[in-house]
């Protein structure tokens, strides 16, 4: 009789296993809902709908550990657990005061069915705009510290999207982007044919980088990234284009692994965001909801500024980075020689000083102002550059004063050539060096190939180093903005001091090469944005003729330069133009003047990747709007409604907007200036031409101001 209720037992138990296998567990939220499935195989499995529809089909999860471990089958499940969670939080800096953090959470417990009966769980959370989801490993005794060596993550498509893709280089994010469907992804012919960027056959040539953005023959718009990456590779998406799956690709180290961990651990989120309104993708904060709070506790020195700097004449021809032309070569005195177009020099530095103190812009930065640039590119070594060591024509004590007396700060710039180990060794020499000067922030650089390991950019210890180099900094004071690192993952939550990054294709690419299409800042909002703000340096407003290069120019109207500041986000911008060419354009670069760094709200009028985005934002601890509209190369007539404005308040109005005959080919640099009176129930008619946009800046009013009509 025992032995039969035994067994009568273990049929139940089985059973109810089988049973907890068969039947999906659930989560949903608004339109969104989730289901998780083990197949016949213990392989864990989920899928997506959206407003009914099913979004990403049934879809496989798993993680593949070094010596042939597979957490990917095999697994039963041996508990959920479940909670729901609606809270407010501020951030210190960013496009809203308060973002709200709403979600259904579900954890599944799985354990696999042998001898050792690893545990892997895997968390998602459900939100309004999508879902993110992870694997963690709780502490256990047949799983201590362990190598991955891949992950089986899969986002099964439903059809053959339209997508805005790059390759998946492990080194660099800086493509222009392609629109093409899913099916016809193939990014040799992407790398082959660019040449103004030093680029490779990517080893995996259907690999495209995150966050990819899609959208569905019936107008679901879709975005894939990954959120709160630390410890763990960057993930590409190796496309099938055949069965239109995407599988998480990740980026090796130098002896090809991808991740170290040690349990307990988890993986970065990988996250799903959706909405049939392409602004509801540009305005999803579930990036930045997956990070964890600030880790810095007294955030009042963090400042969102604008700046100008020694820079843009570096890249046009009229100054050079390096104060010799060689640095083998010195004279009598066994000084280096200058070339005498050295651009970080004390009275040019002056001369930016002077323009910003003018004209209430709080920073400066100067690059090329330290020893090493004399021999830095292609000279993949450690000890190339001095982080401490100026010219001899940059005095920095000098500048220091200088800057203190006109109210402005400065910006210091480390470019480390690539050498990571090199600028670990440094970094607090070089922070107590900013510190001693006065320098509240810096911008770093890491052009090349790294060494001397051999990482790749988007390799797990890079990843590190860069959220290193952001806890050092922290410990200083000092903010940071870093380039060509990996593509931002909303870690800006966690450290509010890491300002912003570079990982795209900034506003430089239109001084070498090819330049950016028209198109590229009306798909960067919807890629590379995703995860964080961006140094693009907008604001150049001689778009032609800027320099001796032959055939090159800005690919956009002076006018969608201003129109910029508003629809790429950063709390950190560059006016990047020289400051004659502002002098000329004294009243365009009057909306840069004005124009916020830090907001309090922020609404998409309308959007549509690739095509055109109108935003307007509202100043934090103001009443101020600014809108800003861009297209890509059609001109089109739009409508912005200003139904955000306060009811029955009065508002002046200045808009700029590309002239009659503006085109960003062929006149380019054609502009107006008008002003009117509006309130909550006016609509501005924007005419934007080819390449062109349109900035608004919105300030109240009390009085009536003689001459001002009302905008009809």
């Amino acid at each position: 009789m025992k032995k039969i209720l035994t067994c009568i037992i273990s049929l139940l138990l089985l059973n109810r296993v089988m049973a907890q296998q068969a039947t999906p567990i659930s989560a949903s939220m608004n339109k969104v809902k989730l289901d998780f499935m083990l197949d016949a195989g213990g392989r864990p499995e989920y899928k997506v709908d959206y407003a009914g529809k099913l979004l990403i089909n049934v879809s496989r999860l798993g993680i593949k550990l070094a010596n042939d471990i597979s957490l990917d089958s095999n697994f039963v499940v041996i508990n959920t657990e479940r909670k729901s969670v609606d809270e407010n939080w501020k951030p210190v800096w960013g496009e809203v005061s308060t973002i709200r953090n709403h979600y259904e959470q579900v954890t599944i417990h799985l354990k696999q069915k042998n001898n050792l009966g690893r545990l892997m769980d895997i968390v998602f959370r459900v939100f309004e705009d999508g879902v993110g989801f992870r694997y963690e490993f709780p502490v256990q005794p047949n799983l201590k510290y362990f190598i991955v060596s891949d992950e089986v993550t899969e986002f099964a498509l439903t059809g053959d999207h339209k997508t805005f893709w790059i390759p998946g280089d492990y080194d660099t994010n800086e493509y222009p982007y392609s629109t093409t469907k899913i099916s016809e992804i193939d990014n040799r012919s992407v790398v082959n044919g660019s040449d103004d960027i030093a680029v490779k056959v990517c080893p995996d040539k259907y690999a495209v980088q995150t966050p990819l953005m899609m959208k569905t023959a019936d107008g679901l718009y879709i975005n894939i990234h990954e959120a709160a990456l630390v410890n763990y590779s960057a993930m590409l998406l190796h496309v099938d284009t055949k069965t239109l799956k995407l599988k998480a690709s990740l980026v090796p180290d130098a002896v090809g692994n991808m991740a170290y961990m040690h349990a307990a651990c988890h993986t970065p989120w990988r996250t799903i965001i959706v909405s049939n309104k392409a602004g509801e993708i540009l305005t999803s904060k579930i990036i930045l909801n997956l990070n964890d709070p600030s880790k810095i506790e007294n955030t009042s020195w963090i400042k969102p500024m604008k700046f100008v700097g020694v820079w843009w004449e570096m890249q046009t021809g009229k100054s050079t980075w390096n104060y010799s032309n060689r640095s083998d070569t010195v004279g009598a005195d066994g000084q280096l020689i200058p070339n005498h177009k050295h651009g970080g020099n004390t009275p040019n530095v002056e001369r930016y000083i002077d323009f910003a103190s003018k004209n209430g812009i709080k920073g400066v930065l100067v690059e090329g102002w330290n020893y090493g640039w004399e021999n830095w590119f292609g000279n993949w070594q450690e000890n190339v550059f001095s982080f401490v060591t100026p010219y001899p024509d940059f005095d920095v004590t000098a500048i220091t004063q200088y800057a203190k007396a006109k109210g402005v700060v400065m910006i210091m710039h480390n470019e480390t050539s690539g050498s990571a180990t090199d600028y670990e060794r440094q970094m607090d020499t070089a922070f107590r060096f900013m510190n001693k000067y006065g320098y509240t922030s810096v911008k770093t650089g890491y052009v090349g190939k790294i060494i001397p390991r051999g990482e790749h950019h988007d390799g797990a210890w890079m990843v590190n180093h860069y959220v290193r180099a952001v806890q050092k900094a922290a410990e200083y004071h000092i903010m940071i903005d870093e380039h060509e690192p990996v593509r931002p993952t909303g870690l800006q939550r966690t450290y509010p001091n890491w300002m912003a990054c570079e990982a795209g294709r900034g506003n430089e690419y239109n001084a070498f090469g090819h330049g950016d299409k028209p198109e590229h800042e009306t798909i960067m909002p919807f890629t590379r944005f995703m995860g964080g703000p961006m140094d693009f340096t907008p604001g150049i407003l001689k778009v032609k003729d800027f320099t001796v290069l032959p055939n090159k120019q800005v690919h956009t109207t002076l006018v969608k330069q201003l129109a910029l500041y508003v629809v790429l986000y950063s709390p950190i911008q560059m006016a990047a133009d020289l400051p004659e060419n502002y002098e000329k354009y004294a009243d365009a670069f009057q909306f840069i003047k004005d124009v916020g760094v830090d907001w309090d709200d922020t609404k998409i009028i309308q959007a549509e990747p690739g095509e055109y985005i109108t935003t307007a934002r509202k100043e934090k601890g103001t009443e101020n709007w600014f809108v800003g509209a861009v297209t890509n190369q059609d001109g089109r007539d739009e409508i912005a409604p200003l139904d955000f404005l306060n009811k029955g308040q009065k508002y002046i109005a200045t808009i700029y907007a590309d002239g009659d005959d503006a085109d960003w080919d062929k006149n380019p640099e054609s502009y107006k200036i008008t002003s009117y009176l509006v309130d909550a129930n006016t609509k501005i008619k924007l005419k934007l031409a080819p390449g062109g946009g349109a900035a608004i800046s919105i300030k109240p009013v009390n009085i009536d101001i003689k001459g001002l009509t009302k905008y009809k």
